[in-house]
């Protein structure tokens, strides 16, 4: 019987956010966001390893205190506003390499989607396992706002953004009678190594979709998100993972109005 692959999860924590100041360690219910990431990644069950990926001595700390590892930090090049993911995956994939680790699969789980439980995780890992002939797999959900309803501006007119081939335009169908339509979050993706080696890219060509429930998908990406995130603890609609450290003693730390990170 073939052994399982082995995967690595890549949680990106750089510093630098502009839109919530210091977003991925600022408290949420007692622990720094990212320490939710870990958690549901280590209880998971699903890595050989949970490595941080980050420019931050102050983040690595953290995170090697809420039990992941961070073996080095990321070069400044690859910690940009506008780096794009596949700079940094490649480069801790290959140095992990030339330390003698390597990996089949990576993960990207990114801390700005605390409500990602292990069994999210573990969900999406053997739907992987189970899609053959794919290079990644990454969460999608229902789009709420229809692309079909959206249109691009060219001065003191507006076209659509997409024609519908045939019939009624789209923007002006009912939502309920267009077809459905997905929009990616920035929960989880999957992929194997090889994509990030041979392709130069961190999805490849040939994706599956991983489908996201509830808030599993919840994304954090500015001030406004914050506040919709702890009401929703507030009123018991979303949970997040448990952690088991104490909580890690931070100062706290204003909201100031990083995409991704």
């Amino acid at each position: 019987m073939a052994s399982s692959p082995r995967i690595v999860a890549l949680i990106p924590a750089r510093a630098g956010s502009k839109r919530v100041q210091g977003k991925n360690i600022r408290p949420l219910a007692g622990h720094p966001l990212l320490a939710y990431t870990i958690a549901a990644a280590v209880d998971s069950g699903v890595f050989a390893a949970v490595i941080v990926s980050t420019d931050s001595e102050q983040i690595a700390e953290i995170a090697t205190y809420y039990g992941a590892e961070v073996p080095f930090l990321r070069p400044v090049e690859y910690a940009g506003d506008t780096s794009p993911d596949i700079e940094w995956v490649d480069y801790t994939l290959r140095r992990l390499a030339n330390e003698g680790r390597r990996f089949d699969c990576f993960s990207i789980l990114r801390p700005t989607s605390p409500f990602r439980a292990p069994e999210t995780i573990r969900r999406a890992w053997h739907q992987f396992l189970a899609t053959p002939a794919i290079d990644s797999l990454r969460a999608v959900e229902k789009c709420k706002q229809h692309p079909g309803k959206m249109w691009v501006l060219n001065g003191d007119r507006m076209v659509p953004l997409l024609l519908n081939p045939r019939g009624t335009p789209w923007h002006s169908t009912p939502y309920q009678a267009l077809p459905e339509v997905y929009v990616q979050n920035a929960s989880l993706e999957i992929a194997w190594s090889r994509v990030v080696f041979e392709q130069r890219t961190i999805a490849g060509e040939l994706l599956t979709p991983f489908i996201t429930y509830g808030y599993e998908g919840f994304d954090i990406n500015d001030s406004l998100d914050w506040v919709l995130a702890e009401e929703l603890l507030r009123r018991g609609e979303a949970t997040l993972p448990h952690v088991a450290q104490p909580p890690y003693p931070m100062e706290p730390s204003p909201v100031s109005v990083t995409s991704g990170e």
